[in-house]
Formats: structure tokens, sequence, C-alpha cells
């Protein structure tokens, strides 16, 4: 047994290949297991694509790098929960190309702030932050209430979205300018917008600009995050999973 062992030491061709059809054996116990489930993520109810105007919003969000200060999962400990919510789940970020789970805060985590402030409130905190937290280090963003959101792609972006894996339908896509300009038009009929995108939080949300800004985007996202499941609907045998 010995001598068998120090051949294959002492000759390294050999001892590549064998350790090449090792590797390559403990790969395939691992990775053909998963061709055979649908997903690993276990659906949730509520969970949906973004709305082309929080699609954009999320795009600004990454671009200003909000993700650096600010992470968006609340993990599974006692502490969490009581100053966040309840713990993310896997599924809340199925749609997310990348994650912004993030590894560090310097601000609080957002996962959950989607509801928790007035649209008023988050247009004063992104324009001056220590207008209304004094004590905030976060720099401000006045340029976004002032610079018109972009959008006349957006339905060849949704189109993108759908070639990675997005749920985008042809309808959502054929609609996708009129649903963003619904969402942020306070005397539109929100109705078919809502159908598509249960629970997105329709406003003006930059209101020092009659027109579509980055800062309507942007609030429009941060309103949703954490809002599209109803974790008083979830069994607690599934959220312990």
């Amino acid at each position: 047994m010995f001598f068998r062992h120090e051949k294959i030491e002492t000759n390294v061709i050999l001892m590549v290949v064998l350790t090449l059809i090792t590797v390559s054996i403990g790969g395939l116990v691992q990775i053909i297991p998963l061709f055979t489930i649908e997903t690993t993520i276990e659906r949730v109810d509520g969970v949906r694509p973004y709305s082309p105007l929080e699609q954009l919003g999320r795009n600004i969000y990454i671009r200003e790098g909000c993700y650096l200060c600010h992470s968006q999962q609340i993990r599974p400990f006692k502490d969490e929960v009581e100053r966040y919510g309840p713990y993310s789940l896997a599924a809340e970020s199925m749609y997310d190309r990348p994650f912004q789970w993030g590894s560090k805060r310097t601000g609080p985590d957002l996962a959950r702030v989607g509801g928790r402030y007035s649209n008023d409130w988050h247009a004063a905190h992104l324009v001056s932050p220590r207008a209304v937290v004094p004590e905030s280090i976060m720099p401000a963003y006045p340029f976004l209430a002032q610079r018109k959101l972009e959008f006349d792609d957006i339905a060849r972006h949704l189109e993108a979205l759908r070639a990675v894996g997005s749920p985008y339908s042809d309808e959502m896509i054929a609609k996708a300018r009129v649903d963003l300009e619904a969402q942020v038009t306070p005397d539109a009929d929100p109705t078919d917008l809502l159908k598509r995108y249960p629970r997105a939080v329709v406003g003006k949300f930059n209101t020092a600009s009659p027109a579509i800004t980055e800062l309507d985007a942007l609030i429009a996202y941060l309103q949703v995050l954490g809002t599209m499941v109803r974790f008083g609907d979830i069994p607690p045998d599934r959220l312990r999973q």
C-alpha cells in the first residue's frame, strides 16, 4: 500500500491526473443534483420583478454606490429582527442582479425600509440628509432632484432582464413606458399598473419638479423594499427553512 502511494507521490503526471479525476468526481456529485430541481430558492408569494420606475431607481441606487454603506440583508438574529423586521428570505432577492446584500453598515439596513417613511421624508433626506437626521454622515444627492430620468430604452432594458431570468411578460415590456409614467403621475389611472406590479407605490415622489427625475425613481425603489412579501401570511415553519 505504501509502495503504491509512494509511486503516486514521485510521479507528478500521475498525481495531477488522479487529482483531476478526484476533483471532477466531487464536483459532479455536487453539481448534478442541482439539475434535477427547478430552483434552489423556495418561491414566496408576492415576490415580483421590479416595475420599470423601480428598476431604474435600483440602477441609480447601484450607480451612486448606496450598497457600500447600506446592506439589504437582515440576518436571522434576535437583535437584527427587533431593529429591522423579519429576516431576509432568499426569494426576495431572486430578481436582483446583482443582489444588494452588502457587507458593511455605515447606515442602517434597508431591506425593510419601504413604507417606513413618507415620500417627502425620503426626498428631503436624499437632498439634504442632515436636515432630517442631524447626526447623519451620508453625502447629499441634490442633483437627483434636478436630473431628468432617461427612460426611452426602458422596454429594451426589461427585455434584457427577461433574457437573464426575470419573468417580464410581453405585455409588461410593451407597456413599460406607460407603466413608468403612470406610477409617477398622481392623476393617472394606476389600475393596470397595479395588476402587473402589485403593491407598487404610486405618486409624484419629487414634488419640487414637474418632470420625472432620478429622485422619483430612487424613492420608488426604496419604497418597495421589503413590502412585497406579507410575512404574516407565511407559516412559521417555512420561515425557519
